[in-house]
């Protein structure tokens, strides 16, 4: 008899919609901006702007804001502190734009989403704002179809248990799905659970793990996960 999950996890960003390219594009921007400043420093300015987010997100979590935050603050350690105001504005700008950018949800989402919500409990398990995360779950047009949507802080193997516990599901009987094997994989694969990778074009460099053996189940689409598991 195929594997029966009692709930199916889904990553948000870069599994139901596109997200990294939007913080690529922003990224190139923020480098574009400070060149001049970076330049005499010697330094990479997207190099530079890594290191603050690594620093800054322990602080300020994940998600845009964050990110918008570490930009600003780069920029200005870079110029030594003579950035002109009108370019920091630009960069919180930009931030701005990465918030209200609407949810542009993968080819076939949908129909995969209300496939697998036919017969399975689906929650959306998600690191990044809070706000954020739970209006571009609203906007697209996926909230009625889930059981609902957990935004944590942290996906490690502690944070999964914590979500299980209080969904009162056991990790044998979980399945994540989602585009990073540092997320949503290997965690947990850790407590016992089963996990589906998704990769997706763009990776964000914290997402980045070496050392895995790659013994879990790679499909190219959230479309795929159905026959998956009718043969898991």
């Amino acid at each position: 008899m195929a594997w029966r999950p009692d709930l199916i996890g889904l990553d948000a960003d870069d599994t139901l919609w596109h997200s990294e390219d939007g913080f690529k594009a922003v990224e190139a921007r923020f480098a574009e901006l400070v060149e001049p400043w970076a330049t005499v420093r010697g330094v990479d300015a997207k190099d530079a702007l890594a290191e603050r987010e690594r620093e800054d997100m322990i602080l300020f979590g994940y998600g845009v804001k964050a990110f918008t935050i570490s930009m600003v603050e780069c920029a200005i350690e870079l110029s030594g502190g003579t950035i002109p105001a009108h370019v920091l504005h630009e960069l919180v700008d930009e931030g701005r734009r990465l918030l209200a950018r609407p949810p542009e949800l993968f080819d076939g989402v949908v129909d995969a989403v209300l496939d697998l919500a036919q017969d399975h409990r689906i929650v959306v398990i998600t690191k990044g704002d809070l706000l954020h995360q739970e209006r571009k779950l609203a906007q697209s047009g996926l909230a009625d179809h889930v059981h609902g949507i957990e935004v944590v802080s942290e996906k490690d193997a502690d944070t999964y248990r914590r979500v299980l516990d209080r969904l009162e599901v056991r990790p044998e009987g979980f399945l994540m799905v989602g585009n990073s094997v540092r997320s949503d994989v290997l965690p947990v694969l850790a407590i016992g659970g089963r996990a589906v990778h998704i990769p997706y074009e763009h990776l964000w460099w914290h997402e980045h793990v070496d050392g895995y053996d790659g013994t879990f189940p790679a499909l190219r689409s959230l479309g795929e996960v159905r026959s998956w598991l009718q043969r898991a």
